[in-house]
């Protein structure tokens, strides 16, 4: 996990150093921002986010999630494909933690978690309310106990947005209940609560909270919710031809389970394709 914290301290340093020398974004630039921000925008990009968390009582887990995004446009809708490919360094049981809504014990894992798809239906021409709705599965896809549920789930999945210049407000919803798996592990029925807000400013630089709450309903009452507050800033840019977004965060759980986390820091670098 160390090694992991040192390459990410050299990325940062690398990308953060492009950002300052490459190309800002010019015109057109703020509409990029406000598709890039919203989460059924009908544009292929593909994110890497680096999260880190400390705080937990096993220790400091590490995580990559890989979240490519691939509009498809079929008469007057959008099919929005979202994935997320999580790859954890955990030292054990850790709490809190989206894509593991029912950790197990052990000394520790490194490899992949839970793969998690969603679909949204949303309009392909929106009026000031965006909104799209669709299924998200959960695929039992862990290479180790320790890095997933041990379960298939599924459920509902909804984004409601509106973007009035130069804010996105916006709010994700999402549902998972097990249906298959493991029968030795512990149902999934975990709620995600994702509200988000950004401001953009000028040069291409912008504000943001994008707290991700969950409810564990299958955990007693004291060790339900994960709840953190905190934001971060970003930038559009680009090297070359190539248009890029970048954003480092910081977030505070004021409720969380026992054992989970106290805090957890952020950073992504996001490759943007307009259609």
């Amino acid at each position: 996990m160390h090694k992991l914290k040192v390459s990410f301290s050299i990325i940062s340093m690398m990308i953060l150093f492009s950002v300052t020398s490459a190309q800002s974004q010019k015109d057109g630039g703020e509409d990029l921002a406000a598709k890039t921000q919203n989460p059924v925008g009908a544009m292929y990009s593909l994110p890497f986010k680096f999260s880190f968390d400390y705080g937990a009582d096993n220790g400091e887990a590490s995580f990559l999630n890989i979240q490519p995004v691939l509009p498809q446009t079929i008469g007057e809708w959008n099919l929005i494909h979202r994935f997320i490919l999580p790859l954890i360094d955990t030292p054990g049981m850790v709490s809190g933690i989206p894509g593991i809504p029912n950790p197990t014990e052990g000394d520790g894992a490194t490899g992949l978690g839970d793969i998690n798809y969603s679909v949204y239906l949303s309009p392909a021409d929106p009026n000031k309310v965006i909104w799209g709705v669709g299924p998200s599965f959960m695929m039992d896809t862990a290479t180790d106990d320790q890095l997933g549920s041990g379960k298939w789930s599924t459920g509902p999945t909804a984004v409601v947005l509106v973007q009035p210049k130069p804010w996105t407000l916006g709010l994700l919803v999402r549902q998972l209940w097990s249906f298959a798996g493991d029968s030795d592990r512990n149902n999934v029925s975990q709620m995600l609560l994702e509200p988000f807000i950004n401001y953009n400013l000028e040069g291409g630089w912008y504000l943001l909270s994008d707290m991700i709450i969950t409810a564990n309903w299958e955990a007693d009452s004291d060790n339900q919710w994960t709840v953190p507050l905190g934001g971060g800033f970003g930038k559009m840019f680009e090297i070359g031809s190539q248009k890029m977004n970048t954003k480092l965060e910081a977030y505070y759980n004021v409720e969380k389970p026992e054992g989970a986390p106290d805090w957890s820091l952020s950073w992504t670098l996001q490759f943007l394709f307009p259609r």
